[in-house]
């Protein structure tokens, strides 16, 4: 049976997603068929709207609607304090925990040379720069990358680019502790683990 051109349309689109698949596409095509046009309209605004009112940090590469973000521009966070992301959803991990209050920097990704993504296709240099400015006062760098393989490669590689900068033994370099299983990601992480794991975190 031949598929109408709109419904095919968005079903591929759909499948462009990361984890949805041809069925998954189908069903989400099709439960739409039967919503309200309101809420189509709504939905895709909200899409057109996605990129339009956002804008990347300047200071830590987070996603938000003003430059700078509001947790950059919190003076009363702990701003000798950074803690590395790989993805802007980990910020929200850790903010739900209540227990960080420093400052965040995020990556965008991992170095994964199978991929073709190396240092310089991530927000590593930015970081850098961040640190080797005299007048951030940073004093500890957490490096919170997820415990892959991808994510370790990426924290020996951060922490022999931050050790080249270090002039003296003023700047602490850290890695979460224990409680994040290997392989997993930091987002799907409940409260109670990025908590122990914040407080187990180890000098690297």
């Amino acid at each position: 049976m031949k598929i109408a051109k709109p419904i095919q349309a968005l079903i591929e689109s759909f499948q462009k997603l990361p984890g949805v698949g041809p069925k998954s596409a189908q069903r989400l095509t099709y439960y739409l068929l039967h919503v309200p046009q309101i809420q189509l309209d709504e939905f895709s605004d909200s899409i057109m709207r996605l990129k339009k009112d956002t804008v990347l940090c300047s200071v830590c590469k987070n996603i938000g609607e003003t430059e700078p973000c509001p947790i950059c521009s919190d003076k009363s966070r702990d701003h000798t304090q950074v803690l590395v992301v790989e993805q802007p959803l980990d910020i929200l991990a850790f903010e739900r925990t209540g227990k960080f209050k420093g400052v965040y920097h995020v990556l965008h990704g991992a170095i994964n040379p199978l991929e073709n993504i190396g240092p310089d296709e991530i927000y590593i240099q930015q970081l850098l720069d961040r640190i080797s400015n005299m007048e951030s006062g940073i004093k500890e760098v957490i490096i919170a990358t997820n415990p892959t393989m991808e994510g370790n490669a990426t924290a020996m590689y951060l922490r022999k680019q931050i050790q080249l900068l270090i002039t003296d033994n003023q700047l602490l370099i850290t890695r979460l502790g224990m409680g994040i299983p290997t392989g997993a990601d930091l987002e799907y992480a409940d409260e109670t683990t990025l908590t122990q794991a914040l407080e187990g975190r180890r000098e690297i």
